[in-house]
């Protein structure tokens, strides 16, 4: 008796232990279902034409993220159109791509967010002086011979629709569809007599032009009139010398449009890439700048696209918690292990705290079961004693407290075995007693 007294109940350990097992695994597997793997160690990044704005900055944020272990690939294309055909095509191993505001809108289906407006993309057209002196509206460059940025540009597509805006089109102008830093030769040749560029200052395009002697940038004197036709432009000012002040360049203020650049990432794209590129994104265009106070960019804002959930958090809270004190490996770690915790510790808190009540349930119901046949005995035996001999009740009473004795009982519920094999005792005092009459 005393060994069976250390046993446990296998039969009631597998009972309490197997379902709460299963309860386990299903919580676990839950939380598989909406846990991100770990943040691969690549990130494909669409860009633009060689030289270009896009390139330039994608440069950048390789360094920002080659700081975290993760390599930047560049994807050069003609511009914004093409950008946003590779992300469209699943077959297309990209990420994100940076997009030029106002070129290209969402289309049902699209699996497109986007991270929010990360700096001001101005319109500069530049034009041989000696052809088109003084000139100050897209009308004057009617019957010349203009770059207008090549087919699948941003580019491309803004000066189509400023041009088309003012009655120029392919019939009554020598639209060229080309780019990059052969135009500046074909000014200087006379090939050309105007080109559209579209980019940050920064750009080696529009920096090289600015400089170029015999080269002018335009004002737009209908600058406000654009912006209020096509709401994705705004009107900037580029004050006189804020280029150089040693030069004067410009000689006076300039009125330009912009559109804004922004970068679209696919919705699978891991959270913790887009934690990076939007930290990246503040470091490279958060300071200040010829359009832009500090801090103004990046900002929220989707141009026809939804803005991204991990945007959207970053812009209210900034940079994820546990990054601003842990390593990024760490602390994606962590975020992917809380993800698993919590639907655990909902499940294993209950768990530690009933089974053990279940367990205890299912001994006593064993011990409460042979009260039942004790208690149904004992009445037998008031009603009709006569029924059975005395050699016969205590058959059946020793039947139950042999059945009483096999029960596996841990110490904590010994008390309750004792008690009863106390209380087959006086019941069988009792059949002695009445059967003996």
């Amino acid at each position: 008796m005393p060994e069976k007294l250390k046993l446990l109940s296998w039969r009631d350990i597998v009972f309490v232990a197997l379902p709460s097992l299963l309860l386990a695994v299903g919580a676990f597997w839950l939380a598989a279902q909406f846990i991100k793997p770990a943040p691969p160690d690549q990130l494909v990044i669409g860009t633009g034409g060689e030289g270009g704005a896009y390139q330039l900055f994608a440069a950048r944020y390789k360094d920002v993220l080659a700081r975290y272990g993760i390599t930047l690939v560049e994807k050069p294309s003609a511009g914004s159109a093409e950008n946003l055909q590779r992300l469209r095509d699943s077959g297309v191993a990209m990420d994100a791509a940076f997009i030029q505001g106002g070129t290209v809108g969402q289309n049902e289906g699209d699996e497109l967010v986007s991270l929010g407006d990360f700096y001001h993309e101005p319109l500069w057209i530049f034009y041989r002086e000696s052809s088109l002196p003084g000139i100050d509206t897209l009308l004057g460059l009617k019957g010349k011979r203009v770059a207008i940025g090549s087919e699948g540009s941003g580019t491309h597509h803004l000066a189509m629709e400023m041009l088309g805006a003012n009655g120029i089109d392919a019939g009554n102008t020598k639209l060229i569809a080309e780019a990059g830093m052969d135009l500046i030769g074909q000014l200087q040749k006379n090939r050309i007599d105007a080109v559209f560029v579209v980019g940050p200052p920064q750009s080696s395009l529009v920096w090289s032009l600015l400089y170029t002697p015999g080269i002018r940038l335009m004002s737009l004197a209908h600058a406000d009139a654009y912006a209020r036709r096509f709401p994705y432009l705004a009107r900037l000012v580029l004050p006189r010398g804020a280029i150089d002040l040693t030069l004067d360049i410009p000689p006076r203020d300039m009125q330009l449009v912009s559109p804004l650049a922004t970068l679209l990432v696919r919705e699978d794209t891991h959270p913790a890439l887009i934690d990076l590129l939007m930290q990246a994104a503040s470091e490279v265009h958060g300071g200040p700048g010829v359009f832009q106070r500090p801090g103004e960019f990046p900002r929220a804002g989707h141009d026809g696209f939804p803005l991204s959930t991990e945007a959207g958090r970053y812009y209210k809270s900034g940079k994820p918690f546990l990054q601003r004190y842990l390593p990024f490996w760490a602390a994606t770690l962590i975020d992917r292990m809380v993800v698993m915790l919590v639907p655990l510790l909902a499940v294993l808190i209950p768990l530690f705290r009933f089974a053990p009540q279940l367990y205890g349930w299912r001994v006593r119901s064993r011990i409460y079961r042979r009260y039942g046949e004790l208690k149904f005995l004992e009445s037998e035996v008031e009603e009709d004693p006569g029924r059975h001999t005395r050699a016969e009740w205590l058959e059946k009473l020793d039947r139950i407290d042999a059945d009483a004795s096999r029960i596996r009982t841990p110490l904590t519920f010994a008390h309750m075995l004792y008690t009863l094999r106390q209380h087959i005792d006086l019941v069988r005092a009792m059949i002695l007693r009445r059967s003996g009459e």
